[in-house]
């Protein structure tokens, strides 16, 4: 029988990081299954799922706490794997970059009852100008029922200074 576990971690960026976390990984006779990691700033930090064996997991929570000693803090969290209903949804947003982008956006999404699974975003300069673009690629659970015209709508109420677009095939 096997445990989920989803850890996340934050520390200086420096080579080696990924190596260490899935010798550890390994060693304890973990199954990394998904992960999203990237340099922030002067950081590196992810966030990855993994399955442990139930008689390896407590031994293998300690060794990753153990990171710490090296610099990085590291969340370890049981998790169970749970299939929702609902349409999965893909949205993108484009906008000259202000403060509160995110908030508008998940304010709108919350009101709707509609759960972020992914989110990626990104400041660029916009081509042939030197103002910065904000982008958000987003992947959505819509809840049964609810129309993708309503949603529409709704995001549009937001301003018509971004550009948003909403369609149920994969990106």
């Amino acid at each position: 029988m096997t445990q989920h576990l989803v850890l996340s971690f934050i520390g200086d960026d420096k080579p080696g990081v990924v190596e260490s976390l899935s010798d550890v990984i390994r060693r304890y006779h973990g199954n990394w299954l998904e992960s999203r990691m990237a340099h922030l700033a002067d950081k590196f930090a992810g966030i990855l799922t993994l399955t442990v064996p139930v008689d390896q997991q407590e031994a293998l929570i300690q060794a990753l706490r153990a990171f710490d000693q090296k610099g990085f803090s590291v969340t370890v969290e049981k998790a169970n794997v749970t299939t929702t209903g609902g349409q999965m949804l893909y949205l993108s947003v484009v906008g000259n970059d202000k403060p509160g982008i995110v908030q508008e956006v998940s304010q709108v999404l919350h009101s709707l009852m509609i759960n972020v699974k992914e989110l990626h975003t990104s400041c660029e300069p916009a081509p042939m100008s030197s103002e910065m673009l904000f982008k958000a690629d987003l992947v959505l659970r819509v809840p049964d029922g609810l129309q993708l015209s309503d949603i529409e709508a709704a995001l549009e109420r937001i301003g018509s200074d971004l550009m948003i677009e909403l369609n149920s095939d994969p990106v």
